[in-house]
């Protein structure tokens, strides 16, 4: 597919979940969070979503501002800002139940048995890697890995993100002190400016103390020229993995 068409049809997808009408119709039981399956329909077709009300979230002791909406959206548009491409579209939106987040489900790849998928070292996991340490995820679990049958990977729940400590947890540590390449430190490096453009944006997302901590976490990857290793002052795999 060319990059000109993939814009036209992920622009196709943003306006179906922004201007569909969406009906909740199940709940996802495992989730901490109200996480709720649903349809969204605009112009007569249907798409599977996943919808977080923000007046389904828990508090959370370690991040008292903003809430994980926002969070989701914000980790979203750094997949995007990047060209990583690694977040299902994904938009802020009224609901049945209130503002939240609205992302379209993504059917994985059943052939591929992610306990096993989780340890390889394939490029797909690597760039994924490499967008973790730029949000700062504290919650990589392997179900949180969604490969896709074009051979591709996503990733979901982006709410514990960004908090101004580096809290880096993650399940995916196979990249841990390697070099960066060229092509990441420069993409790393067009990430920074853009996001200075896009600083009004952010800023409505996450807090100013959030956003100076994600500028400088960028730049210190490009500083070391290095992939992060795990904490030695927390857990570095989040619990339980899966």
């Amino acid at each position: 597919m060319s990059a000109l068409k993939w814009l036209s049809q992920m622009s196709k997808v943003i306006e179906h979940l922004l201007a569909g009408t969406l009906e909740v119709t199940g709940r996802l039981v495992d989730a901490s969070n109200a996480t709720l399956y649903g349809e969204c329909t605009f112009n007569d077709e249907k798409m599977a979503v996943i919808y977080k009300p923000i007046a389904g979230e828990r508090p959370l002791w370690d991040f008292p501002d903003g809430n994980l909406a926002h969070r989701e959206y914000a980790s979203y548009l750094i997949s995007e800002y990047s060209g990583w491409k690694v977040v299902p579209p994904t938009v802020l939106r009224e609901g049945p139940f209130g503002l939240g987040m609205v992302q379209q489900w993504i059917d994985i790849d059943e052939s591929i048995d992610l306990a096993l998928y989780y340890r390889e070292d394939n490029e797909n996991l690597r760039r994924m890697a490499l967008f973790d340490a730029v949000i700062n995820n504290t919650d990589r679990k392997i179900g949180h890995l969604l490969p896709v049958v074009d051979g591709s990977l996503l990733g979901c729940d982006h709410g514990v993100t960004f908090h101004e400590e580096n809290k880096l947890r993650t399940v995916i540590w196979q990249f841990a002190e390697r070099e960066l390449t060229t092509d990441e430190k420069h993409t790393l490096g067009e990430l920074v400016t853009r996001l200075h453009i896009e600083s009004e944006v952010l800023h409505g997302l996450i807090t100013e103390i959030e956003f100076s901590a994600l500028i400088a976490r960028i730049e210190g990857l490009i500083e070391s020229g290095k992939f992060p290793s795990p904490s030695e002052d927390w857990p570095a795999v989040p619990w339980p993995p899966f």
